[in-house]
């Protein structure tokens, strides 16, 4: 007797597409994110792909969207860590890193913008300025929210610009390949630690 085969709703055969050309990115590269690769890899048409996103930048907008959604969430849930002292920020500097390097969203980014997808990096930013209004809405004092929106961008662009230039650029300055990442903690320590002395100082008074 045949099992039959739970009919998805359209969320939900939208993610498991856009699940699966995470795994192609993270396999093959931007370049293999496309419909037919996509398509076969789930046991689907590449019409039912065509109409659930349009064509290949649509499904590549819908992954980078899935990515940014992803990577921000696990972000902000590691900042709220390290501000109650739970983890390091060196967790945090490298989650976003891999983020960027390791799982494809740089190089994701780039290949569309390279591909003339003008509007590619919309999700991204969408996502990251959610995350910055959640954690300088928890800011204590307008300086802290400050200090908590300038390391985030400096933190996205370093792990963004590490996932494209980091290794030749490190090589040609003669520094090792973890400094970025370095330089990321330390001005992420800063900030933590800016806000742990901000509440040390308003629980004695």
């Amino acid at each position: 007797m045949s099992i039959k085969r739970a009919r998805l709703s359209p969320d939900e055969s939208r993610l498991v597409a856009v699940e699966a050309a995470r795994d192609l990115l993270i396999e093959a590269g931007p370049q293999a994110v496309t419909l037919k690769a996509v398509a076969g890899r789930i046991g689907r048409t590449h019409a039912n792909l065509l109409h659930h996103f349009g064509s290949a930048a649509g499904l590549q907008k819908a992954l980078a969207a899935h990515l940014a959604d992803t990577i921000t969430a696990k972000i902000g849930e590691a900042v709220d860590a390290a501000r109650r002292g739970e983890l390091a920020p060196r967790i945090i500097v490298n989650m976003t890193f891999d983020a960027f390097d390791r799982e494809g969203a740089g190089a994701l980014a780039s290949w569309m913008l390279a591909s003339g997808n003008e509007d590619a990096l919309d999700p991204v930013v969408e996502a990251i300025h959610r995350l910055v209004d959640k954690l300088a809405a928890s800011a204590l004092t307008p300086n802290l929210a400050e200090l908590m929106r300038e390391n985030t961008l400096m933190l996205v662009l370093l792990a963004l610009g590490d996932s494209q230039l980091g290794g030749s650029m490190a090589s040609a300055l003669g520094l090792p390949r973890e400094k970025a990442r370095e330089i990321a903690t330390r001005s992420l320590t800063f900030a933590l630690m800016q806000e742990a002395a901000t509440i040390a100082a308003q629980a004695e008074v």
